[in-house]
């Protein structure tokens, strides 16, 4: 089973992106998406159907957005989190494929303005008690995946003293994934590469994707369960770099497990 999570930034303009790479590029099982932008009715289904993909669309007009796309079907699928206060914004969807219970999330950004970056902060807290109020951590395979937008340590971002206290590198911020991680998550590009930075977004700005000045903010974790399952974990720089179909700022993780 392979498995890939994509923040697209908006599906509608990586659509043609998107369908190249899958075609071209990669064939995946699984395909996991954040940041649609647009609502359930705007998704492109037909071009993913004509590859073989069922999708599983969680939209929100403009803004955030999740989908789950599977060549295997669909056991179960939940939009959301079932509850109202954390569904105004559509961060969350998970569906069971072929016994692998699949979540995928897009982290609120965090801005230091305002609220948000407690609401951040609240939103880790409230995924760390959704999934041991809902899952064996020890028994399940699960994969928790998406746009975290937090890089764990010094060897996630490009220039760490530049970068410390900045959104997706702040110590409260590292604390609160540190703290998801610690229910029993594998960090799984980290297992297969401990000393490789494995950058999955870069801003637009100052060619900083030629110029290698990156962050890993996009993960895909793991349950021990499916830990034992894992066979590769890495970063497909195909869609990032590129000029035509213009690319997100983010590169998709793509990972291989033997069930």
């Amino acid at each position: 089973m392979k498995i890939a999570t994509f923040n697209v930034n908006s599906i509608r303009a990586r659509k043609e992106l998107v369908i190249r790479w899958l075609t071209e590029k990669i064939e995946l099982d699984v395909l996991c998406l954040q940041e649609l932008k647009c609502e359930d009715n705007n998704f492109p289904f037909e071009d993913f159907e004509k590859l073989g993909f069922m999708c599983e669309v969680y939209g929100q007009k403009a803004y955030n957005g999740v989908a789950i796309c599977s060549k295997l079907g669909f056991e179960n699928v939940q939009k959301g989190f079932g509850d109202d206060y954390w569904d105004r914004e559509k961060r969350f969807i998970r569906a069971k494929i072929k016994g692998v219970d699949i979540l995928n999330v897009y982290v609120p950004h965090g801005d230091i303005e305002g609220d948000r970056h407690a609401y951040k902060l609240e939103f880790y807290r409230h995924l760390k008690e959704y999934i041991l109020n809902n899952f064996d951590i020890n028994a399940d395979k699960i994969a928790l995946l998406g746009d975290m937008n937090v890089a764990r340590d010094e060897i996630d971002v490009w220039e760490p003293e530049l970068l410390r206290g900045t959104v997706g590198f702040m110590d409260d911020e590292r604390k609160s994934f540190e703290e998801l991680l610690s229910i029993g998550l594998v960090d799984l590009y980290r297992k297969f590469h401990p000393k490789k930075h494995g950058f999955t977004w870069w801003d637009y700005r100052n060619a900083a994707v030629w110029r290698d000045e990156g962050m890993r903010i996009d993960y895909i974790l793991t349950s021990p369960a499916l830990t034992l399952n894992s066979k590769n974990i890495e970063v497909d720089m195909w869609t990032r770099r590129r000029r035509k179909p213009t690319p997100s700022d983010h590169a998709p993780v793509v990972a291989e497990f033997v069930m």
